[in-house]
């Protein structure tokens, strides 16, 4: 099955379009946010990372008549026994910002050692072709560890505190291109758009 030419993505986060969009780019997709609809966000319900990404697509899918993808991913701390988790967006509250959750992930690990800071960044992504069909989903997981202090001004969510062994950098210091090519949301698009039948460069 190829890629409808418009899909509607789950999520009012410009951080999240503006990557999906750019491993789409080279697809003939053009890809809207929900906001454009003026569709509020699902209630997140579920307990894994692939309840809530169904949930997500579904309502938007639903409510817009068009296929859907959505995403739902978090960071897992070996430390904190996976916590954040599925409560990554809102660790530090329903209404808290990427700072507030930065300050308690940092909080809860201070005085711990660079070698207990593992960590991992796990998305799970799934497209609905309508809002009844069976869900496609694939996932992706990048490892790392939790810096003590920020570093970095680009992405959103944890990316300042999240180091990558591979480059050196924070996924805040990458490019976008860079944080693509290696990040659990490129690498669950991809495996989605494969099992879609095309093909992202």
């Amino acid at each position: 099955m190829k890629l409808p030419a418009k899909i509607v993505m789950a999520s009012g986060n410009a951080g999240k379009i503006r990557e999906l969009r750019q491993l789409l780019e080279h697809l003939n997709v053009v890809v809207v946010p929900q906001s454009d609809f003026d569709l509020s966000d699902a209630d997140e319900t579920g307990t894994t990372f692939e309840e809530n990404a169904i949930i997500k697509a579904r309502h938007a899918a639903a409510a817009t008549g068009l296929p859907a993808i959505a995403d739902d991913s978090g960071l897992l701390v070996d430390f904190l026994d996976g916590r954040p988790g599925v409560y990554s967006a809102r660790y530090a509250g329903a209404t808290a910002t990427d700072d507030d959750n930065i300050n308690r992930l940092l909080d809860e690990l201070d005085g711990v050692a660079q070698d207990d800071r593992g960590a991992e960044f796990h998305c799970v992504a799934c497209f609905l072709l309508h809002a009844d069909a069976q869900p496609l989903l694939a996932n992706g997981s990048w490892r790392g560890r939790i810096l003590s202090e920020r570093r970095g001004e680009g992405g959103f969510g944890y990316d300042p505190v999240f180091h990558d062994p591979q480059s050196g950098k924070t996924s805040a210091q990458l490019t976008a291109e860079e944080k693509n090519a290696r990040s659990h949301r490129g690498q669950a698009l991809r495996a989605l758009v494969k099992a879609l039948g095309a093909t992202a460069t």
